[in-house]
């Protein structure tokens, strides 16, 4: 077995061929004067894992590539993060759904897929072959077990994501809400647990996609005004589009992190070991 990447995963890669104990192949990556793209994987094998967030369109096509330079062989696909997997529906005459577009044109030769905390589970049946969500909630709680803070309050930014909440403070025994929007008028909104009060806690807003942290830095400086003795932040992926994680130091976030299924500086734990066990099973 062997494990190779596209150049925006190559950490992930690394630490996944590591906990497998198998090879890293080495990829070359080359783009033409003219934009095209050239890819060529050193070392080939009979099974072969593909390890790739699709964080951008480039991205995206080396996947197809390294998928088609695989071919004949038996080749397990993992999306750590899936980008346009939020598009998963067409609201106007005319539009694609990307998210299975994009679905059916990365797997195409794959034996399997594997995804990390997918936005919307559903987008798994748009796979060409048998295809598995993965959960990163008890890495996100063992990483908030090592922060120095005592019996943490787990929130999610809305209803929507409590069950994913749930899945991150239950293994610790932690107390969980969701945060609540009521709006005091047309531009004045408060944010606040709709169970449990905030005050004097140490809280911890977790989602799985951390994207523009527009929201998350309104909701921290919310809670502290509500008297949270700190807020920080963990999310699986870290996308801070628009300077997103800025805004959340700005909203006076104690500490911000995510896994590893994108890249950053504020990558503090790993989806490493549950996509080796999820491949070796």
């Amino acid at each position: 077995m062997k494990v190779i990447y596209t150049e925006k995963s190559q950490l992930l890669a690394a630490r996944t061929a590591q906990k497998l104990g198998c090879g890293l192949s080495s990829v070359e990556y080359t783009t033409f004067p003219d934009g095209e793209l050239y890819v060529r994987v050193k070392e080939l094998d009979d099974e072969m894992v593909v390890v790739a967030s699709t964080v951008d369109t480039t991205t995206a096509l080396q996947v197809m590539l390294l998928m088609d330079a695989c071919e004949g062989r038996d080749v397990t696909l993992v999306l750590p993060y899936m980008g346009y997997a939020r598009q998963d529906k067409r609201f106007k005459e005319g539009e694609p759904i990307s998210a299975r577009a994009l679905a059916r044109a990365l797997s195409e030769g794959a034996s399997r897929v594997f995804t990390v905390n997918i936005h919307d589970p559903s987008v798994l049946n748009h796979f060409r072959c048998p295809a598995e969500n993965l959960n990163i909630a008890p890495e996100i709680g063992a990483y908030i077990q090592t922060q120095p803070i005592e019996n943490p309050l787990i929130l999610s930014p809305d209803i929507g994501a409590w069950e994913f909440a749930k899945s991150v403070s239950a293994p610790f025994g932690w107390d969980c809400d969701h945060l609540d929007k009521t709006r005091l008028s047309g531009s004045e909104v408060k944010m606040a647990p709709k169970h449990l009060d905030a005050a004097g806690r140490d809280c911890v807003i977790v989602d799985d996609i951390i994207a523009t942290g527009g929201s998350m830095a309104l909701a921290a400086s919310m809670l502290l005004e509500q008297g949270a003795k700190s807020v920080r932040a963990a999310g699986v992926h870290g996308v801070f589009a628009s300077g997103g994680y800025i805004k959340l130091m700005q909203g006076g976030l104690a500490d911000v992190a995510n896994s590893d299924t994108i890249e950053r500086a504020s990558t503090k734990f790993s989806a490493a070991g549950i996509i080796a066990d999820a491949i070796r099973k």
